[in-house]
Parts: structure tokens; C-alpha cells; sequence
């Protein structure tokens, strides 16, 4: 992947192995460019491409006097700029009280290496374009919002370890490559359809995530601090640090395929299913080695995994965006994916404004309230080249809503020429509130929206190309039902969201199964044309 091993917080050498096949290689040299207006200066980011000596330099390099002229964008076609995000309006974003000690804050911020490489951020986008050809499948899940107080090592590993049970599951089932993506390393902010929340007479500031302010109803906590977003980026680099350890220092081997169980889900029908398909992988790698086929192969060993969040407090973002001076873009190098979410992706907004000319692979929440028209717009404003890969379409409606409004949006972006990879999120269309008063999701709604999603796509001869999951390797009781029934009493005996419900992992990998049938039986039909015609 994308990520890679690494022993430092803020490592002084590239984070990625020069000798490992599935990261290339990293350059990062700083250099300084100018920047409109009086803002900071940008660092220059060479991206992750093969070289004999990556280092990171203290000083700038020279650049060529005539650098080849870098491929045509939405930034350069229409006078795109790091801060031209400014002029335009801005939803979601907290007022501060300090205006210097925000732009304080901000130049440090700039000053710190990049979270992601470049490069990385362009593998992902090529894998991203195969799911959008039926090729491959994205699994993109975590937190809904990370949060300072439960950060810890355990609770990275055992969300990273349900992630890659269900990527097992779905690689199986479809027997085609899962695209791991989490929702980590970065995912803190949240946006609020009020800016202010009353409790007993007592109006205060909406919690608007970690990185913004406090959780705790108090005037104090709840007034924006610029110094949480230092904080968030210390843990965001910490988070990928462990991560990039785990995922290529032997943890995610494919030959420990029977050990990721979780204690909490060992002795359950979700922990012996998964358990009975660990036997036949090990049957099958066994298999290869009697065959003479090496299963000591890096592609054994490593697993290639991304980080993604939501783009919502565009100061952060603006002072996490390099120039890869390899090509010529700039990156948001916060993360190797962002999304815009339903209350930010105005046509002329801020947040569609920031991201047109970043070149990640970008993602677009949209609801049933989406206009197909709208819809089309904003896929040509953020991909105007149509490249595979860039535009991930999340859905997230609700089952019944997605049976009659997807339909439409499929067919808009087929008429206009779009390529897209669609991708359900049955979360966010699902919530309601328990007796108790609590948040609450049920499994069975979040399981008809999926089998809709897939439904819909069989309907218009479109690729279902991945889901969306708030979800977390603790044995939370969040969302109710599942096949160990979590019930309307149980929730508040481990409810530890500080926002929205997720998915336990026991229902994470229910949920796993449940998609990995319905990719088997679409791999099957597919494959009947084939035998005929053989026949």
C-alpha cells in the first residue's frame, strides 16, 4: 500500500521501504513556492516514484529552468489557487476567537512533513478506477469521528484487524482485489445541521469534532481551540505511523489469516464462518507451496491500505496541500482520499471550490435529496478529464429511497459520460433515536439498503463498486440487531460513541458475509456468458 513501516512519529528518513514491490519508493524534498497574498508558503512534495536514495533534505533543491509543462487540470483551467477556497461560501467552519493565534496554528502546520505521499495518493486512484470497472471492490470504514480520548494502539489494531478479516471475506466471495480503505488517521471533524446546541436554558456552541473543540457541554470546551488541530495531526501521523507498520510488517501476512479473530467474536456464528474460510485460505496457501509457489511472496505478507476522511475544516486542509513537483499537482497530503460531504457540496461553495484542484481521488456523499442534474454538474466541476478513479458517488438514502432515486443518478452519469465508481453507505441513512433517548442504527435497515444498492446496479447493468461502513473492532453495542442480537436495553452497557452509532465487529463481519454472497453470485452470472459460448 500506501502505507509503510516506520519507527518514528515524524520519521527524519522516507516512511516507505525502498525494497518493497508494492510502495514505490519517496522523494521529499522541500522547496519553497510563492503563495497568492500574504499566506504562507507551500512545500513542494516529490512523490512516491522509484529512486536509489530517498532522503528528506533540510535545504531546498534547485529546479530546472524549463520543467516539462505538467497535464492540464481544473486548478490551472480556472485560475485555481490553495486559498482561492476564501472567496467563495463557506459552511461548516468554526469561528474562532483568535484570529492570530489561528494563523500561528496554521504556519506551524505548514511547516510540518506531509501525512501522505503523493504517490500513494495516485496507486489509490488507479485502483479506485478498477472498481468503477467492475474490477475491484472498495471497503472504505472506521470511526465516524476519532476522538483524543480513545486514541490508543489497540483500538488502531483491532479496527485495522476487522477491517482486513472483512476484506477477506469479500476478496473470497467476489475473487477480486478489495480496496482497504479506512476512515482513520484523520477523520475528526463532523458537521452539524445546527451551529448551536441548548441543554437545560444553557445555548452553546455545537461539538464540531476533536480537532475543533470540546465534547463536554461546557462554555469552556466548546469554544473553538486552532491548537486541537496540532494535536489532530500529532495523533493522524501517530495512527498511519502504526498503521504502516502493521500493514506491511508481517501482521497482515496472509498466512496469519486465522489468528485476526477477535476475542469477542471467536465463539460466535460470525467468529465460525470467518473461522471455516480461514481453513480454506490456509487449505489453498498450503496448496501453493506443494505446487512449488512461493506464499513467501511480499503480496503475502503486506496488505496495501489507505486512510480517507471528509474534508470540512479547509484551514487544516489548505496547510496539509503540497505541490508534487513530479507532476506538477497539488495534494492534499492529509490523506490519501477526501470526501464532500451532503451539507458541503454546494456547486459554488467553498469545500467543491478547495477540492477541484487537489488531485486526490476524491469522494461525493449524496442523499436522495440529490439532483441528477446537480448531480452531473459537480462530477465535471471535480473530474472535468473523466479520469477513472478521481469520483467515488457514496450513496446514503435509506433501502426504499435507494430503490427509487439511485436509478435516476445512475443513468444522468451514463448519459453524460461520467465515469464513477458507486458505493453505498447505509449508515447515514438509517439513524433514529432508541426509547432510551440514545442514537441508534438497526442492522436490518443497514442490510436492506445494501441488498437494494445491489439490487439497483443489477437493474441498470452498473457496477456496485463498494460500501461505506461507521464502524470499529471494539465490541461496542451501538447499533442494534444482528445475530447477536444487540436490543434497545443493551446499548447503553457499551455505547462509546461520542457521535454517530457504528457497527460492532461482530455485525461488521455479519455484514461482510452478506456482501461477500451477493458478490459471488454476480461473479457467477457474469462468468455464464463465458461458459456458454466455450460450450
Amino acid at each position: 500500500m500506501a502505507i509503510s513501516t516506520s519507527n518514528s512519529l515524524i520519521p527524519t528518513k522516507s516512511l516507505v521501504p525502498q525494497s518493497h514491490p508494492l510502495i514505490p519508493s519517496t522523494n521529499l524534498r522541500p522547496t519553497l513556492r510563492p503563495k497568492p497574498g500574504p499566506t504562507p508558503s507551500i512545500l513542494a512534495v516529490h512523490a512516491a516514484e522509484p529512486a536509489k536514495n530517498p532522503v528528506v533534505t533540510d535545504k531546498p533543491k534547485p529546479q530546472p529552468q524549463a520543467p516539462p509543462p505538467p497535464p492540464q487540470t481544473a486548478a490551472r483551467a480556472g485560475k485555481w489557487a490553495v486559498d482561492s477556497w476564501k472567496s467563495k461560501k463557506a459552511l461548516q467552519l468554526p469561528e474562532y476567537p483568535s484570529q492570530e493565534e489561528l494563523d500561528s496554528v496554521l504556519q506551524t502546520i505548514e511547516a510540518f512533513p506531509p501525512i501522505v505521499f503523493a504517490g500513494e495518493a495516485r496507486t489509490l486512484e488507479e485502483r479506485l478506477g478498477e472498481a468503477a470497472l467492475g474490477n475491484a471492490f472498495l471497503l472504505q470504514g472506521g470511526d465516524c469521528a476519532e476522538s483524543f480520548k480513545e486514541f490508543n494502539a489497540n483500538n488502531i489494531r483491532d479496527t485495522f484487524r476487522i477491517l482486513l478479516q472483512m476484506g477477506v471475506v469479500m476478496m473470497f466471495g467476489g475473487q477480486m482485489p478489495v480496496i482497504k480503505v479506512g476512515r482513520m488517521a484523520g477523520q475528526f471533524a463532523k458537521p452539524r445541521s445546527d451551529p448551536f446546541e441548548e441543554k437545560n436554558g444553557l445555548k452553546l456552541p455545537s461539538y464540531r469534532g476533536d480537532n475543533v473543540n470540546g465534547d463536554a457541554f461546557d462554555e469552556k470546551s466548546r469554544i473553538p481551540d486552532p491548537q486541537r488541530m496540532i494535536r489532530a495531526y500529532c495523533q493522524a501521523a501517530a495512527t498511519l505511523n502504526l498503521l504502516r507498520a502493521f500493514a506491511t510488517g508481517g501482521y497482515a501476512a496472509m498466512q496469519r489469516v486465522t489468528q485476526w479473530n477477535l476475542d469477542f467474536t471467536e465463539h460466535s456464528e460470525q467468529g465460525d464462518r470467518y473461522r471455516e474460510l480461514a481453513h480454506r485460505v490456509d487449505e489453498a496457501l498450503g496448496f501453493m507451496a506443494a505446487a512449488g509457489l512461493t506464499v513467501d511472496h511480499p503480496i503475502m505478507k503486506t496488505t496495501e491500505f489507505w486512510t480517507s476522511h471528509e474534508c470540512l475544516l479547509l484551514p487544516y486542509e489548505q496547510s496539509l496541500t503540497r505541490l508534487d513537483s513530479t507532476s506538477g499537482l497539488y495534494y492534499d497530503c492529509s490523506a490519501h482520499m477526501l470526501w464532500v460531504g451532503e451539507r458541503t457540496r454546494q456547486l459554488d461553495g467553498a469545500h467543491v471550490e478547495f477540492l477541484r484542484g487537489v488531485a486526490n481521488p476524491l469522494g461525493i456523499k449524496v442523499s436522495d435529496k440529490m439532483d441528477p442534474n446537480e448531480l452531473v454538474k459537480l462530477i465535471e466541476i471535480l473530474n472535468p478529464q473523466n479520469k477513472p478513479g478521481r469520483i467515488t458517488v457514496i450513496t446514503r438514502m435509506g433501502a426504499e429511497n435507494m430503490r427509487v432515486k439511485l436509478p435516476h443518478l445512475i443513468r444522468a452519469v451514463r448519459r453524460a459520460g461520467q465515469i464513477v465508481t458507486w458505493v453505498s453507505d447505509p449508515m447515514h441513512g438509517n439513524t433514529i433515536k432508541a426509547p432510551c433517548g440514545l442514537k441508534t442504527r438497526p442492522f436490518d435497515s443497514i442490510r436492506a439498503e445494501v441488498r437494494a444498492f445491489f439490487d439497483v446496479h443489477d437493474q441498470e447493468g452498473s457496477h456496485p463498486g463498494g460500501v461505506h461502513l461507521e464502524m470499529t473492532g471494539q465490541n461496542v453495542t451501538e447499533c442494534i440487531g444482528g445475530s447477536r442480537t444487540v436490543t434497545f436495553d443493551d446499548l447503553s452497557s457499551r455505547y462509546h460513541t461520542h457521535c454517530d452509532p457504528r457497527l460492532n465487529a461482530s455485525q461488521s463481519l455479519e455484514l461482510a458475509f452478506i456482501i461477500a454472497e451477493r458478490l459471488r453470485k454476480s461473479r457467477i452470472r457474469s462468468q455464464q456468458p463465458l461458459a456458454s459460448v466455450g460450450l
